[in-house]
């Protein structure tokens, strides 16, 4: 019965090359690893088996491993990161006073050898003959003895041995709330290649890009430690702790010492893990009988918030379910590890001293990372807007529903907005295509992915109708999912579901700083009309709601197209809507007349909504004086 439903997955999994693109391909790597941990030393050892298959029309002569364990020893590319950008990470530094002045210091540069994370590897072949490797930070590079092929596969096998770093950033052991071990990108992990070319890039501190696989996991680790993370675990009635069968009871001979679990993932583009010895395990069902499976401290004071995010989850679950698309797995962990909140496969690690709100804020961001980054698996190091913007969006609209504040609000995407506003007057926005290791400072790397990213989608609603975003969603999770999508695969499936042109869109939001600056330049009476002249400030054109308020209460809308869209947004409003002549971008003003009725104009508003990130809302309203 086990053996027939993980076959059943990785059918129903097996459709990962289904995107629409025109001769796209995707690589794939099939890993088997066997590791003992040693939870006194936090050091491990593994061996690893990886089938690579080479589904590019390309000769690979080379192939390259993240080491991510690497990052975290004094000198790395993390630590001279630390020490030389303006505003490091809060978790990562040590601040003290010196001399009058504050130093931050950073908590890779002080680590003792017991401290740091090491991967060291031993014995790579190629399909059973050695291979020359070098070392070069967080990365290992592999001359082949024999290219692969197009459309050919190599087995790869190394040993390794690790050891689990202090906890600083995300991956490490004894973090501040007492978890023993977070093991987040502990393995050799093979590089992805794709259509650009290899992605071998440094472990900095930002997120990642993973190749298509299964994992086939058997770790062997103290008996009194409970583990959850990635997979489904085949031998849940040996281990026990909470994962064996109702009615089953597992009892483990004082002689043993250790248990071995066998974690089996189909599919996925990662593998993570967290254990501890006093880690309470419940589980509960979801929608689509997914199991919810929840790690978390046996702590007093937070045991009553962590059984009430489990009902919550399952209605993320279903939210998630029906705005983007069906979660094709059957298990997911709400883990308590890591320093913050970090999204995995099939789980995530989130730290658990937390507010009942802040809980369930954490869980929603991080299990809707489940479908932008890790079904959507796009690449975070160039394109991280379209995992943590989208998550953004999705998560804020889900709390809206899971957990409503005292009060309706108008726009849920409102603190995006407000972000975005300031990151614009700061004068330090880099363009949504940086790469994620090179903005200049982590203020301006975090407001882009995060609030402009969202921004992206909330005024993409107001661009092309609420309803036709909604679409787009649920189009693009199903055309692309289980692949790696790109910047201009939203923009396509947004066309394709509204009929608008959208390349200018894409383009001025992501790859360029050009702002959105409308101003109510000028109202003027005359005889039977009222001449009303818009300007446009900023770079960026957009399409124009306009709503007039009359002295009789009475409202009018006039919607002014963008003509490089080529198209009419629908009328989402409840008031009529005039549409206008389009306003071409080489013209700075427009202008047209409102013919004049028994009652005159009280107020003009650009956009009403509020969803067009109009950097200086000063000028967008007319009001009679």
């Amino acid at each position: 019965m086990k053996k027939t439903f993980i076959l059943s997955l990785f059918t129903i999994l097996g459709f990962a090359q289904n995107n629409p693109n025109p001769g796209y391909w995707q690589q794939h790597a099939d890993y088997k690893m066997d590791v003992k941990m040693d939870v006194k030393n936090y050091q491990y050892n593994g061996s690893q088996e990886l089938v690579y298959t080479n589904n590019s029309s390309d000769t690979l002569k080379k192939v390259f491993y993240h080491l991510y364990n690497n990052a975290f020893q004094p000198g790395s590319e993390m630590d001279m990161r630390l020490q030389t950008i303006a505003d490091p990470d809060k978790r990562m530094v040590r601040s003290f006073k010196q001399g009058g002045k504050e130093i931050k210091e950073s908590r890779i540069s002080t680590l003792k050898p017991n401290e740091i994370g090491f991967l060291n590897i031993k014995n790579f072949k190629q399909d059973g003959t050695l291979a020359k490797t070098k070392v070069v930070g967080t990365i290992l590079e592999v001359t082949l003895n024999e290219p692969i092929l197009p459309k050919q596969k190599t087995t790869f096998t190394l040993d390794f041995e690790g050891q689990v770093p202090l906890q600083v950033r995300r991956s490490g052991r004894n973090s501040e709330e007492g978890v023993a071990l977070s093991m987040t990108q502990w393995y050799p992990k093979l590089a992805e290649y794709d259509f650009e070319g290899w992605h071998a890039d440094p472990y900095i501190g930002r997120e990642f890009h993973g190749v298509w696989g299964n994992f086939d996991v058997k770790l062997t680790i103290d008996k009194n430690y409970t583990v959850g993370g990635t997979g489904y675990l085949q031998n849940k009635n040996e281990i026990g702790h909470g994962y064996e069968d109702k009615g089953v009871e597992v009892k483990h001979s004082k002689r043993t010492k250790t248990l071995t679990w066998h974690f089996v993932a189909p599919n996925v583009h990662d593998f993570t893990w967290a254990a501890d010895n006093e880690y309470i395990h419940d589980m509960i069902l979801g929608p689509n009988d997914v199991e919810l499976h929840f790690l978390y401290k046996n702590k007093a004071e937070n045991l009553e918030n962590w059984k009430n995010l489990q009902p919550k989850t399952a209605e993320l679950l279903d939210f998630f379910n029906k705005n983007v698309g069906e979660y094709p797995y059957k298990q997911y962990s709400v883990i308590q590890g890591g320093d913050g909140g970090m999204e995995y496969g099939m789980c995530t690690l989130i730290t658990g001293n937390r507010s009942f709100g802040s809980l369930v804020g954490v869980t929603a961001h991080e299990f809707a990372h489940s479908w932008f980054q890790f079904v959507l698996a796009s690449n975070e190091s160039k394109h991280e807007w379209m995992d943590e913007g989208f998550t953004s969006f999705i998560s804020d609209l889900a709390m809206e529903t899971v957990l409503p504040g005292k009060e309706k609000v108008d726009n849920p995407f409102e603190g995006a907005y407000n972000g975005y506003r300031y990151l614009v007057k700061s004068g330090k926005e880099q363009p949504l295509s940086t790469h994620a290791d090179r903005y200049d400072i982590n203020m301006a790397y975090g407001i882009s992915a995060y609030s402009k990213g969202e921004v992206f989608l909330a005024q993409l609603g107001y661009v092309i109708g609420t309803e036709n975003l909604m679409k787009t969603l649920r189009r693009y999770y199903a055309d692309y999912k289980l692949t790696h999508p790109t910047p201009n695969d939203i923009k396509r499936s947004a066309e394709k579901v509204s009929g608008a042109n959208l390349d200018w869109y894409l383009v001025d939001w992501t790859q360029t700083t050009n702002t959105i600056d409308y101003a109510i330049k000028e109202v003027a009476d005359a005889d039977k009309n009222t001449k009303v002249t818009l300007e446009r400030i900023g770079r960026m054109p957009m399409p124009i709601d306009l709503l007039v308020v009359y002295e009789d209460g009475s409202n009018e809308l006039f919607y002014i197209p963008n003509t490089l869209m080529r198209w009419e947004k629908p009328n989402s409003y409840s008031i009529n809507r005039t549409v206008l002549k389009g306003w071409d971008w080489s013209s700075p003003t427009f202008s047209f007349d409102i013919q004049k009725t028994k009652t005159s104009i009280k107020a003009i508003v650009i956009d009403p909504s509020g969803l067009m990130a109009d950097v200086d809302l000063t000028n967008n309203v007319f009001e009679k004086k």
